[in-house]
């Protein structure tokens, strides 16, 4: 399948807060909000010869928290797995910002 037409992915503030809010009530207090990669990291991902974009994955570790598996998409839409693909981010908790709108 092609890659799809391109569009703008940004949201607001508010529908981000939404989104993240309506995970925690969802998911409960002790489950994982969210995991950070290094720029260097995803842009190791983008740079690949070919890479027109990323593609995430929900995972499951071994321990049974949430895993995002990311990994590079190219211009007929298809998975790169012969290349760099992405996990072990740094979760939140304990790797969390500032109590802000997305993270209270």
């Amino acid at each position: 399948m092609p890659m799809p037409p391109k569009q703008d992915h940004r949201i607001d503030r508010a529908e981000a807060a939404s989104l993240t809010r309506r995970h925690r009530e969802a998911a409960g207090a002790k489950a994982d909000r969210g995991g950070l990669f290094h720029r260097d990291a995803v842009e190791q991902l983008l740079a690949q010869q070919g890479c027109e974009g990323l593609r995430y994955y929900y995972g499951r570790k071994e321990d049974g928290g949430q895993a995002l598996v990311l990994v590079g998409v190219d211009t007929d839409g298809n998975d790169m797995t012969g290349g760099t693909i992405l996990e072990w981010s740094m979760p939140c908790p304990p790797f969390c910002p500032e109590p802000d709108d997305l993270n209270p």
